[in-house]
């Protein structure tokens, strides 16, 4: 969802079965983006497992841009997490 009177710099992407797990994670990874006036989410509704994310950039930047750079760059640190986790799973099995 693009606000009117924007040229992609302020979107409201919604994620269907999401909860504040996600939501607040990305939220994180986004908000270290010094483009990124603002970014916050919102569950739409406890019955419903889908969360709001809004982000709005500073200048020209597409707000796709960070919200892609936000998902990959999460991805990137749960994969270090579990990366380490098996690592010194193997090593207490020795």
């Amino acid at each position: 969802v693009q606000a009117d009177g924007t040229d992609g710099n302020c979107v409201t992407f919604v994620l269907h079965d999401e909860d504040h797990t996600l939501g607040n994670s990305l939220r994180y990874m986004v908000m270290k983006n010094p483009d990124v006036e603002f970014c916050g989410y919102c569950i739409t509704h406890p019955s419903e497992s889908k969360i709001n994310f809004r982000i709005q950039t500073r200048g020209a930047l597409p707000a796709v841009e960070p919200f892609r750079k936000g998902l990959n760059d999460l991805m990137g640190v749960c994969q270090h997490v579990l990366n380490t986790f098996e690592v010194r799973l193997f090593l207490e099995s020795l």
